[in-house]
């Protein structure tokens, strides 16, 4: 909720900024216009095209990556699911005296790691969680060695599930910290108001302000941004990927 508040609050001010920003240009193209009628306009056109086809390309860009990760980390979430899956199959490859307590240690692996992301927006229970889902990981694999011990064929078909099993959550956990630099929003951020300065500034012909284009304008691009925000964090906006979770939770109702 907190997420959500902020980045509201953040387009909120966008959107209020870029209607200030509007009528600033519009009243130094009155100003200027009373001092040099005939150049006020000369050129203007070629600038405002320069700087509303930035913006449009900044906004296009973070917001195709902004989709692309999101893709990268609901497709993980079926991988991981898989990846377990797999991995806790082959332990029937294991003497069945073995196999119980390794069972058991998946069990809650796998409980954990429904856990760190249940937690969301909680950052500090999700550290903590991630650590008891590391601490088991480490279990699991030792005891998975000792199990498998000089059989080569277990091993060969067992231990990879298990790299591959790890090799997703760290990928997951990576995936979820990958963001943009902050200075690319802080860039869209000046961007969009410098296009309402422009904006205002080429409006500032009509002897009447034109509000439907001036607020679309704002609203649009404020709208815009919160979007973008919100896709880059799926567990702490309005989009969310947790749905699927049930992935997990269903491979967790199997495990009996």
């Amino acid at each position: 909720m907190a997420f959500e508040l902020s980045t509201l609050v953040f387009a909120a001010i966008l959107f209020a900024g870029m209607i200030a920003c509007s009528e600033a240009g519009r009243r130094l193209a009155l100003k200027r216009s009373a001092r040099d009628p005939e150049g006020t306009w000369l050129g203007v056109g070629v600038i405002d095209g320069a700087v509303f086809g930035l913006l449009g390309l900044i906004v296009a860009f973070t917001f195709a990556g902004a989709s692309n990760r999101f893709d990268i980390r609901r497709n993980l979430i079926v991988q991981e699911a898989n990846a377990i899956g797999t991995a806790y199959l082959r332990l029937d490859l294991l003497p069945a005296e073995k196999q119980h307590a390794l069972r058991d240690v998946f069990r809650a692996y796998l409980d954990a790691r429904i856990r760190v992301y249940e937690s969301f927006p909680d950052l500090s229970a999700v550290r903590r969680e991630l650590e008891t889902a590391n601490r088991q990981q480490d279990t699991i694999w030792t005891s998975t060695v000792a199990a498998v011990g000089k059989s080569q064929p277990e091993a060969m078909l067992l231990l990879p599930a298990l790299n591959e099993m790890f090799d997703v959550a760290s990928s997951r956990t990576i995936a979820a910290t990958m963001h943009p630099p902050r200075v690319i929003f802080a860039m869209l951020f000046f961007l969009a108001l410098s296009s309402a300065v422009l904006a205002g500034y080429g409006m500032a012909r009509s002897k009447h302000r034109n509000w439907l284009h001036i607020v679309g304008f704002a609203a649009v691009t404020s709208a815009a941004y919160f979007v973008i925000m919100d896709i880059e964090h799926p567990r702490m906006g309005v989009i969310q990927v947790g749905s699927l979770d049930s992935a997990l939770h269903d491979l967790r109702k199997s495990m009996k």
